[in-house]
């Protein structure tokens, strides 16, 4: 059975979530962006104990940004998404969506809301659920 074990915690991989956010960085708006998101990084941090991984990436030109978000649970990813508007209202000062990918099977309620910001923004929502192999390890340094 494929396990995440840390310090005495645990969680079938089957539960995790991968959940990858795309946006193109509006003209002339890395920099705010760039200044926003560290922000942001830090209130996650603080405020969303059980996101375990929030990861964000610009492309050489400056004009593609991706985030990577794990999430242990269903749950987890429902807490994270707590709030969820009013941050995207203020990336979105920076950022056009350009596409989002679920790994894993989140609550009907967030499938439900990524199905609607997806058509409403008029771009892709990839969603595979079957779980096949593998692992995710937490490292304590």
């Amino acid at each position: 059975m494929d396990m995440i074990r840390g310090r005495g915690r645990g969680s079938e991989m089957t539960d995790s979530i991968v959940f990858i956010s795309h946006f193109r960085v509006r003209q002339g708006a890395l920099d705010a962006y760039k200044e926003l998101q560290r922000e942001v990084a830090i209130q996650l941090q603080a405020e969303k104990p059980r996101t375990t991984v929030f990861l964000t990436y610009v492309d050489d030109s400056g004009t593609h940004m991706t985030a990577v978000h794990v999430f242990a649970d269903a749950q987890s990813m429902d807490l994270h998404f707590e709030g969820s508007e009013e941050r995207s209202r203020a990336a979105y000062e920076f950022l056009v969506p350009d596409g989002w990918e679920i790994y894993g099977t989140p609550s009907p309620n967030v499938l439900k809301t990524m199905r609607a910001a997806a058509s409403s923004s008029g771009v892709k929502l990839i969603v595979e659920g079957g779980y096949v192999a593998g692992f995710l390890r937490l490292l304590d340094i």
